[in-house]
């Protein structure tokens, strides 16, 4: 069955080309490593929840729009052989302090799909 790694970030406004262009080469690299999609979206009809939302899940500031992506594997397995590759292709390699986004506040994990139809 397949798996997902999804993803979601709150990016600054004024980073969103910086953020496309960085999404761009990182689906080339997944995709050119095995991985069968790469998907990039961004927040339309998104509000702030009183509990829980993608805004409030990342600590979205009023400057910031939110993104959500992921990417799809054949399986767990091969997503573990393929995120071993892409963590380790040089076209990847970002400082912390480049990252059109804040890292610490981008929520990330590994699902099983269980129904695709």
């Amino acid at each position: 069955m397949a798996y997902v790694d999804g993803f979601i970030v709150a990016v600054p406004k004024k980073n969103m080309a910086q953020y496309r262009k960085m999404a761009r080469r990182a689906g080339k690299v997944w995709r050119e490593h095995g991985a069968t999609s790469y998907v990039e979206c961004v927040a339309d009809d998104v509000q702030m929840g009183k509990l829980t939302s993608f805004p409030r899940s990342v600590k979205q500031k009023p400057d910031e729009t939110v993104i959500f992506s992921w990417v799809t594997y054949k399986s767990r397995a091969e997503r573990n052989r393929i995120l071993k590759k892409v963590m380790a292709d040089p076209r990847l390699q970002m400082d912390n302090k480049n990252m059109p986004f804040d890292g610490k506040r981008m929520i990330y994990g590994g699902f099983k799909v269980f129904l695709s139809i």
